[in-house]
């Protein structure tokens, strides 16, 4: 896992020492390469301990080698970038050949899956299949692509009988979560966690006393700070894309995992509605009588 990640990634467990100290390393790549933990402790305001301790908690022997790792990994990832510029789709460029386009995106997209899969919180992934398993109703939010993921799951849980609400319409979303309490979930599904219309949603919610769960990126970002659990999806999601497939899969998987536990957990009332279900779709192929 590259340390950039695993410091998003344990920010959570911080102390507040620690958590200034990785606001400013990653929110300050270009004045980090020139400070000394002498000089980043002065800039912080904290002892030089607190800075060499930081980095050894990550996993390292001391503030120079994480400033080496975390120059290495910002060289790599300016590297990929410049090499997008002929790029149609993150690593798949204008004259690849279609096997190449076939392999890349193959790549891509089992990338995506295992590097959410290994960054999940299973602590966060439990309270949040309880949650949804006891609420008295459940609003499932998403926007743009994000959206077709939340219908998925939204026709997931209704399949096993959960009590779902599912708007595509951002005000009559608002006005939804304004409705909740706290007997409700509301689960928003945002790769950036900064869509106005999916904040002011989520903030309705909270007001109302609604357990808040956001299936979102594991950067910082807005919805983060207002959810009681969060679904990390990690995926290379660059400025240039055509679409964005990677973060998609990553929130297939997390949605899939989802529905595979609260199955799992109601196993015999799920297989029930399944069966219902089916046997009234099976009457949709069936001459009607005349």
């Amino acid at each position: 896992m590259r340390y950039t990640q695993k410091i998003i990634q344990n920010k959570a467990i911080f102390t507040p020492g620690e958590r200034k100290i990785a606001d400013y390393v990653l929110e300050n790549p270009a004045a980090l390469k020139q400070l000394s933990s002498q000089g980043l402790a002065a800039v912080l305001g904290i002892s030089q301990s607190s800075i060499i301790k930081f980095a050894q908690k990550l996993g390292l022997k001391g503030f120079t080698n994480l400033k080496l790792a975390l120059i290495e990994e910002w060289g790599q990832q300016a590297s990929r970038q410049k090499q997008r510029s002929s790029h149609i789709h993150n690593a798949i460029s204008s004259d690849d050949s279609l096997p190449a386009i076939a392999e890349k995106l193959c790549a891509e997209k089992q990338k995506a899956l295992r590097d959410t899969t290994d960054s999940l919180d299973f602590a966060q992934l439990q309270q949040a299949v309880s949650h949804i398993q006891s609420a008295k109703r459940i609003q499932i939010i998403g926007v743009g692509s994000s959206s077709l993921v939340a219908k998925d799951l939204a026709y997931k849980l209704m399949k096993i009988g959960y009590p779902v609400m599912h708007e595509l319409d951002s005000h009559v979303q608002i006005t939804v979560a304004q409705s909740l309490n706290a007997a409700d979930v509301q689960i928003i599904i945002s790769f950036s966690g900064k869509r106005r219309e999916l904040l002011i949603a989520a903030e309705a919610a909270k007001k109302s006393g609604a357990t808040l769960i956001a299936i979102t990126a594991l950067q910082h970002n807005p919805l983060r700070e207002l959810a009681d659990y969060t679904l990390d999806t990690v995926a290379d999601e660059t400025r240039w894309r055509s679409s964005s497939i990677s973060a998609r899969t990553a929130q297939n998987t997390i949605i899939d995992l989802l529905f595979v536990c609260l199955l799992q957990q109601n196993s015999e009332q799920s297989r029930r509605f399944i069966k219902q279900s089916q046997t009234l779709v099976d009457r949709l192929s069936k001459p009607s009588a005349r």
